[in-house]
């Protein structure tokens, strides 16, 4: 039953969990508090999932990835205790390692996808790269992102309401994860994946904020005797798709007491684990090539990149390890005769790990921006530095000097990794900083989006900022028309940084014209370092890189009575952060008419 259906007419129920869920680019997780006690620990939610063929097992993550099943596994070899997100849907363990065989049917990192603009991300284009001709079915980045939700949403009705819609997932309060770099419109989709998946209740959350509410949740009180009042914590995210940063500034109110406030993010950065599995795909491509194998075909390639994945998190998760299998199966018939293989060893994985992704560099290095090419393949839009202590450089000489570091994401389940990172600091900072003791690199991502969910009702330490960024809408200059040459655009501010949820701001300036009856392009804009810009400042120049135009609002605003399609209309403007996390620009008329312009910008707490 869905969400919208099980309220009926009285409103909706007062929830009886709130749940974090990390929907991870390599795996997600999902936590939850349950309110009817009185003082409820964060607990995980183990999630049940095809370990094997046939074999169901409850597993604290369950893989993103999504395998599109054809003949080769049979109904009963799918078979779940609840319903399937859909029929030849494969999802958990079994998906993974099921796509390591058959590439093509394997659809990855849709989080990823999910947030690249140079695509249509409610097209059907994953698994990407796969020809038409090899009749595998498609999946859109929204569609995977849904799946994966109702694979949640189903497993946790089964485990945890049994029956009672009052304990479905639909009738809870859920904080859903994404990154901080997130741009609004993949904010969007995000929710609307949640919703398609009949999640209506849910507040989406950044995820180092979330690693951050669960450093606090495991320290309680305990916190304020690891970080002081002038400390600046850099929270350092490496996920399977992405790199996030930001800090978070330790301030005194006044009165002797310790407060928190988000003070910066960083840029999008489409850089982690599936980087350092490419580059490790490449080791075992040479590694074959110097057997004897010849050259890889497309689909041996993808498979590689796939068993290169499978190797790295075998020996990043067990520190005995000292080396992994890269095994490549054949095509046709003669599979297991056709298939290559070779190890992966530990020192390898570190080796690429440390020298490619976090090299010793000085604190004005910066990444490397490579000349575009003037065509290439289309696919995701990876970072051309590697580096990814040259991305932390290039973001802490924006902002302020961090003095405490919380690592999160599987990447740094590897020692190596996280010394290489205090060891830049150090370098940059002329000591080391402190490292806070985290949560488990894999739930704590979900455990704090529960913990955020009991902050919200009072019960916790809050983490201030209000929004990341500073939002601009695009104005058109009035100006003659010159051949060949756009009208030259402006940007209005709309929302200064820091402009707290619930709050809203007239804007003072002349009268705008808006455009009435007929579809429009809003454009929309956004600064991570403009810091200082009020409430109605006009900008009509910038440098570039500090504005960033993201996905304009398209829309066709209805005419008033008597007005014509194409009029325009004088009107004043006013926004609004709301307590949802929404960005409402109001078009005032003088009669008093308002026009709702709205975009997600939700920033966490």
């Amino acid at each position: 039953m869905s969400a919208a259906k099980a309220r009926g007419k009285g409103g909706p129920r007062e929830p009886a969990f709130v749940v974090g869920v990390d929907l991870g680019t390599t795996n997600s997780a999902v936590a939850y508090v349950d309110l009817r006690a009185e003082k409820g620990p964060v607990t995980v939610f183990p999630v049940p999932q095809l370990v094997r063929p046939g074999v169901v097992e409850a597993r604290p993550q369950l893989p993103s990835n999504l395998y599109l099943a054809g003949q080769e596994l049979a109904d009963k070899a799918r078979a779940l205790p609840f319903e399937p997100p859909e029929p030849a849907t494969v999802l958990g363990l079994l998906a993974s390692e099921q796509g390591a065989k058959v590439p093509d049917r394997l659809v990855s990192s849709h989080k990823s996808w999910l947030c690249h603009a140079g695509v249509d991300r409610r097209e059907a284009i994953l698994p990407w790269g796969v020809p038409s001709e090899d009749e595998v079915p498609k999946v859109s980045p929204l569609e995977a992102a849904r799946r994966v939700l109702v694979h949640i949403r189903n497993a946790w009705d089964h485990a945890m309401a049994q029956g009672d819609d009052a304990l479905a997932l639909g009738e809870q309060e859920v904080l859903l994860c994404v990154p901080a770099s997130f741009d609004p419109q993949a904010r969007e989709l995000t929710l609307e994946a949640a919703r398609l998946a009949g999640l209506e209740r849910v507040t989406l959350l950044e995820e180092p904020q979330a690693a951050f509410y669960a450093w606090l949740e495991r320290s309680g009180d305990a916190w304020r005797e690891q970080v002081g009042k002038e400390d600046v914590v850099l929270v350092v995210d490496v996920g399977g798709g992405t790199t996030d940063l930001t800090l978070i500034a330790v301030r005194d109110d006044g009165q002797g007491n310790l407060t928190l406030e988000r003070v910066a993010v960083g840029e999008h950065l489409l850089l982690g684990g599936d980087n350092m599995d490419l580059a490790l795909a490449h080791v075992a491509a040479r590694k074959l090539e110097a057997a004897g194998a010849k050259g890889l075909d497309p689909w041996q390639s993808r498979a590689l990149w796939h068993a290169a994945r499978g190797a790295k998190e075998a020996l990043l998760g067990d520190p005995e390890r000292a080396q992994a299998d890269v095994v490549v199966l054949g095509r046709g018939s003669k599979l297991i005769g056709g298939s290559l293989k070779t190890t992966l060893t530990r020192e390898e994985v570190e080796g690429v790990a440390v020298q490619g992704f976090f090299p010793a560099c000085g604190k004005d290095d910066r990444p490397t921006r490579r000349r575009a090419a003037g065509l290439s393949e289309l696919g995701l839009p990876f970072e051309a530095d590697a580096a990814i202590t040259r991305h932390i450089a290039a973001f802490v000489g924006r902002q302020a000097q961090p003095t405490a570091l919380l690592f999160n994401g599987g990447v740094f389940k590897a020692p190596p990794l996280r010394r290489a990172t205090v060891d830049a600091l150090a370098g940059w900072l002329g000591a080391p900083p402190k490292v806070l003791e985290g949560e488990d690199l894999d739930l704590a991502v979900s455990r704090g989006a529960a913990y955020y969910g009991l902050v919200r009702r009072g019960r916790g330490v809050r983490i201030r900022g209000g929004t990341a960024r500073t939002y601009y809408i695009g104005i058109e200059s009035t100006l003659p028309a010159v051949p060949g040459l756009p009208a030259p655009i402006k940007a209005l501010c709309v929302a200064p940084f820091g402009m707290e949820e619930g709050t809203s701001v007239d804007l003072p300036g002349k009268e705008l014209a808006l455009l009435v009856g007929e579809p429009a392009d809003f454009r929309f804009l956004a600064s991570t370092t403009r810091k200082d810009d009020p409430a109605g400042r006009l900008v009509d120049r910038w440098d570039e890189g500090e504005l960033v135009e993201l996905a304009p609002l398209q829309v066709a605003l209805p005419p008033a009575e008597g007005q014509a399609a194409g009029a325009t209309v004088p009107v004043t403007l006013r926004s609004t952060v709301t307590e949802v996390g929404t960005l409402e620009v109001h078009c005032v008329t003088k009669g008093g008419q308002r026009y709702r312009l709205e975009w997600n910008v939700r920033e966490g707490g």
